[in-house]
């Protein structure tokens, strides 16, 4: 994928994940929040055999990794 793509994944994604998960970031926030994300979504989802094909596929997997870490994010706060 390349990086103009990755971006506007990671930004939909990291804008998708902050309301599934109520979480207030901004929009530079959101973008590295969903482009981690995706990297975290690949790894956790791939030690299970799952993963995102296409553009659909590559947002849903960083939605998980970017729900992920803001859960992460969470419970290393308290």
């Amino acid at each position: 994928m390349g990086i103009i793509v990755s971006i506007i994944v990671g930004g939909i994604a990291g804008w998708l994940a902050g309301k599934l998960m109520n979480s207030n970031f901004s929009i530079l926030g959101n973008i590295i929040l969903g482009i981690v994300g995706g990297a975290v979504g690949s790894i956790i989802l791939g030690l299970i055999g799952i993963s995102g094909r296409g553009l659909i596929g590559n947002t849903i997997v960083a939605v998980v990794g970017a729900c992920v870490l803001i859960a992460l994010g969470r419970a290393l706060k308290k």
